[in-house]
């Protein structure tokens, strides 16, 4: 369920991550040209490239923690075999120092040696439990779904609301969106939500401004 929880959560920033860089190329492109088409075309392809960024990135991330991972394995595997005391002593280590008294400690490390001898060392030295480990290609994929779907309701939005309603409108599916994204990841995380949707909310208005602003100064030049 933990898992399954920081995948939901790293999807829900991954949209957040989507909202706000397509809608900056949105605005910047937006300001600097009526037509539709080439804002459409601008805000799609930012879309692609974010979503293949942030897929790839992920898949690289999560490649290096399951190798680094499974070096710790490796490598306390050598050590069960070559230096069974040592690892006695840091699994005692470990629970000393979370306050149970050193016989009690010993007592405990020798048993789980005896009956769990590798999940019980890679658990206590690195916090890794054994056979955990996330599929670089299913987080690659949460992430590049995630960051497709946040940033497209901007981009319907800003391509699809017609006339004077466009700028209110894609203004207002942003914020919406950021609040959600900020809503969810508060739930998951057990986060305060009004926080969350707030500080959303003024980064949204504010990658808004910013981007609003360098349109309007690109469109001097």
């Amino acid at each position: 369920m933990s898992e399954k929880l920081n995948t939901l959560r790293a999807g829900v920033l991954g949209s957040n991550d989507g909202i706000l860089t397509v809608v900056g190329v949105l605005f910047s492109v937006a300001v600097a040209t009526p037509n539709i088409f080439t804002i459409f075309i601008a805000g799609l392809s930012d879309l692609l490239a974010c979503a293949f960024s942030m897929a790839s990135g992920e898949y690289a991330s999560v490649s290096s923690q399951r190798d680094a991972e499974s070096s710790a394995v490796n490598n306390e595997q050598v050590l069960l075999k070559n230096n069974i005391e040592e690892e006695i002593q840091s699994v005692k280590k470990y629970y000393m120092n979370r306050g149970i008294s050193e016989a009690t400690s010993t007592e405990i490390a020798r048993e789980l040696l005896n009956k769990k001898p590798l999940e019980t060392v890679v658990n206590t030295k690195y916090g890794i439990q054994l056979g955990h480990y996330m599929n670089p290609w299913h987080a690659a994929f949460s992430s590049l779904i995630s960051a497709a779907a946040g940033g497209i309701f901007p981009l319907l939005a800003m391509s699809l609301i017609p006339g004077i309603y466009r700028w209110p409108g894609t203004i207002g599916a942003v914020i919406l969106s950021v609040a959600l994204t900020g809503y969810l990841s508060a739930k998951l995380g057990d986060g305060l939500v009004k926080t969350a949707v707030v500080r959303n909310i003024i980064i949204g208005i504010l990658t808004m401004i910013i981007h609003y602003t360098l349109g309007k100064l690109m469109n001097q030049f």
